[in-house]
């Protein structure tokens, strides 16, 4: 894909998908490209910042008992499309119930993503894509921007549950996911649907850059469990979830 089109047009593209249809998936190959069009040390640190996700914190928020998510967490801001993207100061994460059924309506703190991960070009030229299309697609908007490590493990007695809480929004303006990793997985499917549930698109990410992109206020959003390929070796996903929104006033 990244070698037949421009990588402008590859941009407005993506830019015209998701002001279409509220969604858009985006190749691992078309993300490595723009990236690296901008930087040659855009993912120069890939693979200390994919590993930034080992031995990270159970979530202890699960309404459902389940001992299968690991999960970090920071909050940025960014006055403009061309603003600094400034790291702030660690707070809680908080969902209403009318977001997040299962876990919504507490305040959860979360161990804060390392800062060596938050400063790595890696996740830098992530944050800046967003930062791009997102204020493309919304302009002249500053931005609340909060970013999600998740792993989700799974086992033969327990299904790994990349959205416990079902198909749903997360109560902001746009939304991207990453995928980092998967190890001895099967499933993991992300499926989009419209506002009254219908089902608009399916599709799972398979390889490391791999991303779907989401306007949240059009779209719901969920992924189906994972199985593991061999019970008895480990079995994980792990996503990058980067949000943005308008400040509250």
């Amino acid at each position: 894909m990244a070698g037949t089109q421009p990588l402008l047009q590859l941009h407005q593209d993506l830019i015209k998908t998701v002001a279409k249809t509220g969604f858009s998936f985006c190749t691992s190959a078309a993300m490595q490209a723009w990236l690296l069009a901008q930087s040659d040390d855009a993912l120069s640190d890939w693979s200390d910042f994919a590993k930034s996700w080992d031995e990270m914190p159970l979530d202890e928020y699960m309404a459902d008992g389940g001992r299968y998510r690991r999960r970090r967490y920071a909050v940025l801001s960014a006055p403009s499309k061309h603003g600094e993207i400034l790291l702030e100061p660690h707070q809680p994460h908080y969902q209403s119930l009318n977001y997040n059924t299962l876990n919504g309506g507490v305040a959860r703190n979360f161990e804060p993503i390392h800062t060596k991960a938050i400063q790595s070009h890696s996740m830098q030229s992530v944050l800046k894509f967003c930062q791009k299309v997102f204020s493309e697609l919304m302009p002249n908007t500053p931005w609340h921007i909060e970013c999600h490590q998740f792993r989700i493990e799974a086992n033969e007695k327990t299904l790994g549950k990349p959205t416990p809480e079902g198909i749903h929004r997360d109560g902001v303006e746009f939304v991207l996911v990453m995928m980092i990793k998967r190890q001895n997985i099967s499933s993991g499917t992300t499926t989009m649907h419209d506002l009254e549930h219908k089902t608009l698109d399916s599709f799972t990410l398979t390889e490391p850059l791999d991303v779907a992109i989401v306007n949240d206020r059009r779209c719901m959003h969920g992924v189906t469990p994972i199985v593991p390929i061999d019970p008895t070796q480990r079995a994980y996903r792990d996503v990058l979830v980067v949000t943005f929104k308008k400040p509250q006033p």
